[in-house]
């Protein structure tokens, strides 16, 4: 059973919603063992934005990063830009050598640089739930790109 990294924005009701439909979906496969979602790992006891939250913040998620065997990330943004946490999340896995599940839900483009990064590209959240993660199929976006 595969450890997942889901990197997400969740700074709206829409993009929360979504990171839930995917916490789900990853919960019920078969194939997933631990999933870290930032979401869920708040430090309440910090005061949000201080110096101290942000380097604790940080180092907590990139301490999950490197102990996931592959990360699933969702690249749904307004105006065809790309939410640069989750960006950088997907790049340091990259980087690491580790597999990338993009989901793509919304419509409009995608960037050049998550699409060469994924190795599973999915348009349906629902997909991750059935998803053999200890043999991630290759498959490629095929539209425009950004």
């Amino acid at each position: 059973m595969k450890s997942i990294y889901l990197a997400s924005p969740f700074f709206d009701e829409e993009q929360i919603d979504r990171v839930k439909r995917v916490e789900q979906a990853l919960a019920d496969n078969k194939t997933v063992g631990d999933v870290f979602s930032p979401r869920l790992s708040q430090f309440p006891d910090l005061t949000f934005g201080s110096e101290e939250w942000q380097t604790t913040a940080y180092q907590h998620d990139l301490n999950h990063l490197n102990a996931a065997d592959m990360v699933v990330a969702v690249a749904d943004f307004t105006d065809d830009s790309v939410d640069s946490g989750t960006a950088f999340e997907i790049g340091y896995a990259v980087a690491q050598g580790k597999p990338v599940v993009l989901l793509h839900e919304k419509s409009g483009l995608v960037n050049l640089m998550l699409i060469q990064g994924a190795t599973t590209y999915t348009t349906d959240a629902m997909a991750i739930k059935t998803l053999d993660f200890n043999d991630l199929p290759h498959t490629s976006y095929t539209g425009d790109i950004q």
